[in-house]
């Protein structure tokens, strides 16, 4: 039980641990740049500067924050309710080709979004089912599940949906159902990312549902003896995580221009989920932390491009630093998460 008084939003100590972590990760990313013969306070300037020092930076900061946002509470959910669910991937690609086929029968943008999460929620339930009722670990289902998607998907790029006039896209999203654009390339993705991000939070700390799927994440034998169902607080988790993924699958291609479609090969639809596991780890599994963190990876990607043309960082040292500070930050919520799993393990 909470202590009288207290809340959850009102807890300082995971987020002094992440601004320690992403403290120690620029260091040691510093003496990686002294190591190679780089300046890294040149190096780091530049970085911020391409990220936050201009309105185009800010721009494609948030532009890279929205669709790891929306699949960092697919992950978050999942932990919240005790498992390890990585199948945001698979219901991103669904969410992705679902804006494309959809939006092409009927022009209409609400109907392309909630087409892409109806399908991205549709994906996660083979899942769901044999994590319930056969006890098969959402690990390798999702991995399974996830390459599936990958290769089913990469077939409707290539043929029914290619685009007969460029080989090197598919179809375009009609003019009536991409997103509007707030400028520099960003839409208003961000702010329905930011809406669900909140929207998520209140679901799991403020409703009847989110404190049986919290309760049965920390000990499920407790949370079946108090009345709640272990089992459909899973099935629950996978479909609203799948809503989620599929959202941000289908918010990428209808509000990226110029393009509005899925590139041949996938490219632009690629690794988002396995990225929100990062995410979700540096905002320790928290809704309204993973918006911080998740504008903390597209500060990392938007300065990117900076760093490598003013500080002449090689972008494989950017990667290498890149990947240094992030590692260090998701240490607090990886640790988290691995002492919920094995206090949950023993309980049961």
């Amino acid at each position: 039980m909470r202590r009288s008084g207290s809340s959850p939003l009102i807890n300082f100590k995971p987020f002094v641990e992440s601004l320690i972590a992403i403290l120690v990760g620029f260091i040691i990313g510093a003496i990686v740049l002294i190591a190679f013969g780089y300046n890294p306070l040149e190096a780091y300037y530049w970085l911020f500067i391409g990220a936050l020092g201009s309105t185009r930076g800010i721009a494609s900061t948030l532009k890279y924050a929205t669709p790891i946002m929306l699949t960092a509470l697919t992950f978050a959910i999942g932990t919240r309710t005790g498992i390890f669910n990585i199948g945001a991937e698979g219901s991103f690609y669904f969410g992705a080709i679902a804006s494309v086929i959809f939006t092409n029968l009927w022009g209409n943008m609400w109907f392309g979004l909630l087409m892409g999460m109806l399908l991205g929620a549709l994906w996660a339930l083979p899942a769901a089912i044999l994590k319930v009722y056969r006890g098969v670990h959402e690990v390798i289902s999702t991995i399974m599940l996830n390459w599936i998607a990958w290769f089913f998907v990469l077939w409707l790029i290539v043929g029914p949906y290619a685009n007969p006039n460029d080989p090197n896209k598919t179809i375009r999203i009609p003019e009536a159902a991409r997103l509007p654009v707030i400028g520099y390339g960003l839409s208003i993705a961000i702010i329905i990312a930011v809406i669900a991000a909140i929207l998520t939070y209140f679901l799991l700390w403020h409703t009847t549902m989110g404190f049986g799927m919290r309760a049965s994440g920390i000990n499920q034998k407790a949370a079946r003896y108090g009345g709640m169902n272990p089992k459909m607080a899973i099935m629950w988790s996978f479909i609203i995580g799948g809503l989620l993924s599929g959202l941000g699958g289908a918010m990428k291609v209808m509000g990226e221009g110029p393009t509005y479609a899925i590139s041949q090969g996938g490219a632009n639809i690629y690794g988002f989920g396995f990225d929100g596991i990062g995410v979700s780890l540096v905002g320790r599994n928290h809704p309204l932390g993973i918006i911080l963190s998740a504008l903390f990876f597209g500060m990392m990607r938007a300065g990117t491009a900076l760093m490598q043309v003013n500080a002449h960082v090689p972008l494989e040292i950017i990667k290498v630093i890149q990947g240094i500070i992030v590692i260090t930050v998701a240490i607090p919520g990886l640790y988290d998460l691995l002492v919920r799993a094995f206090r949950g393990g023993v309980a049961q």
